[in-house]
């Protein structure tokens, strides 16, 4: 009996694995012309401290591999460990407060409120999930906004910005709560590519930095320069 119970406790955690673990992921939907399978049998690790790239054509399944590391969607079958967790088994309420903590999360269309000042977008993280003392959290969305080279416009709206200054205000927001991970769906996708350059470099330095960046592209040249190229064709890890 004891033996069994270890088994069983080996297979349901991941302390010794890798920063994310897929095992064996599937993913699929009812569609009125059927069922529709998005990842089929999903397996691959990514250590702390790496830079990947996951690359394919449209309808792949690349968005849907990135949303089930956040958590923003959950597999039909298989595992998903990331940062130790078993996010195919946390409920929405310890989905939050887990993704707060570890994730930061930088989307193709910048997603700042428009209401809000820079500064006050980067802070927001830290108001939602309470991390640092009040008095602190000014002072850290301008170090972050320093950090991207946008200190400067702090007190500006989001509407006031170019494209490539909205995605680099968006990875200091992603930046908030010192997260393990930054994980990016198409960053570069709305920028130039001058632009979508400085992006990608500002991605690479935090990933020499220590933390671990994935990253969705269509941009081969980009996805080139990154640590590792996942490719994925038709729901399936192909490279």
């Amino acid at each position: 009996m004891l033996i069994t119970r270890k088994k069983k406790q080996k297979l349901e955690s991941c302390e010794s694995c890798a920063l994310i673990e897929f095992r064996s992921v599937i993913k699929t939907y009812q569609s009125t012309a059927g069922i529709f399978t998005a990842l089929n049998k999903i397996d691959f690790q990514i250590e702390a401290g790496e830079f990947v790239a996951v690359v394919g054509k449209s309808g792949s399944g690349k968005t849907t591999l990135i949303n089930m590391i956040t958590g923003i969607d959950r597999p039909t079958g298989g595992e998903v460990f990331v940062a130790g967790a078993p996010i195919h088994k946390l409920n929405e309420g310890q989905l939050a407060t887990w993704r707060g903590a570890n994730m930061g999360i930088v989307f193709q269309f910048f997603q700042l409120l428009p209401t809000l000042t820079v500064l006050e977008n980067v802070r927001l993280p830290m108001d939602f999930c309470n991390r640092y003392e009040p008095l602190e959290r000014n002072d850290r969305a301008l170090h972050l906004l320093d950090l991207v080279g946008m200190k400067a416009q702090a007190d500006e709206l989001p509407s006031q910005l170019s494209g490539g200054q909205q995605q680099s205000a968006a990875i200091a927001r992603s930046l908030a709560n010192d997260p393990k991970i930054i994980v990016t769906d198409e960053p570069t996708g709305n920028l130039d590519s001058r632009t979508a350059g400085h992006v990608f470099a500002l991605l690479h330095q935090l990933a020499l930095g220590g933390k671990t960046v994935l990253m969705v592209t269509h941009d081969d040249d980009l996805a080139r320069q990154a640590m590792r190229i996942i490719t994925i064709r038709d729901g399936s890890i192909v490279n």
